[in-house]
């Protein structure tokens, strides 16, 4: 129980740090390229991770973690953050927060086909209601978005459950961090490249504002390493399919930030819904096990 209990406790840190990803994102894009962003988060924590783990000394992955961490690292190391990046472009983050209520569903269906998690049937019941709640929402509002950013968004929300999944089951034998940082390292040489290529010039990071400054050390230090040590180490512990319907908060405190952060606007069909996504929580968490 007191296992279980921390797990929550870890996940819900995690996903309080991830919530503010997203507006912060859409903060950068308004300044950096898509790419440039992605890779250079990315880069930015692997050298911290790197750091961490010589520190610390810790030991090599097997061999038969390589191909984990690597989808681990395609997942949310290299998928979710450029594709949302790139959704950024098209629609308002506010929008784009709504979408992270699909990611509790799509967690779970991974931990089953990659965790050999067995929720109970009540516990799908549950997660569609609120990804229906989600979809709804999104298919009923598409003038706010585009048809091209809600793509993106799909996209983003399916390389993440994976990613998440993935790095969780991991997590068992590696650790939640330890996982992140290798993860990272595993996708340093491509993130390192692009980086170098897609740098901006002089003259464009001179011109580049101090939100947007703020916001990319946000998503490289916070969202990209800081909110996984928790996420990761809640999922292990109390369950990827149960903590991971944490992730029906997300939009919440997302939408918060949306509209105190970058002054968003927030329709009460947007409350409605998340508030609806939330309540599906109780009873997920109820029927996860």
């Amino acid at each position: 129980m007191e296992k279980t209990t921390s797990g929550w406790i870890n996940g819900f840190i995690g996903v309080a740090i991830f919530a503010g990803s997203l507006p912060a994102t859409r903060v950068a894009v308004a300044d950096f390229d898509p790419t440039f962003l992605t890779c250079a988060r990315a880069t930015i924590a692997a050298i911290l991770g790197i750091g961490f783990l010589i520190a610390l000394r810790q030991p090599r992955p097997s061999r038969a973690d390589l191909l984990s961490l690597v989808i681990t690292a395609l997942g949310v190391v290299i998928g979710f953050p450029l594709l949302t990046a790139l959704a950024l472009q098209h629609i308002t983050s506010a929008h784009s927060i709504v979408f992270v209520g699909l990611l509790p569903l799509c967690t779970a269906i991974f931990a089953v086909l990659r965790g050999a998690e067995r929720p109970q049937p009540l516990f799908w019941l549950f997660s569609i209601i609120g990804a229906s709640l989600v979809v709804g929402y999104a298919l009923s509002n598409a003038g706010e978005g585009s048809a091209v950013g809600d793509l993106l968004m799909m996209a983003a929300v399916i390389a993440c459950g994976l990613g998440y999944a993935e790095g969780a089951k991991l997590s068992l034998r590696l650790g939640g961090w330890q996982v992140i940082s290798w993860a990272l390292v595993a996708a340093l040489p491509l993130m390192l490249l692009m980086t170098i290529v897609s740098l901006p010039t002089a003259e464009a990071l001179g011109q580049v504002s101090v939100p947007a400054w703020f916001s990319l050390g946000y998503v490289s230090l916070f969202s990209m390493l800081i909110g996984f040590v928790f996420w990761y180490r809640g999922l292990a512990q109390g369950g990827i399919a149960a903590v991971g319907q944490l992730q029906l908060l997300q939009p919440f405190m997302g939408l918060g930030l949306a509209a105190l952060l970058l002054h968003e606007h927030v329709n009460w069909m947007m409350l409605v819904v998340t508030l609806g996504a939330v309540l599906c929580v109780a009873g997920a968490k109820k029927f996860a096990r």
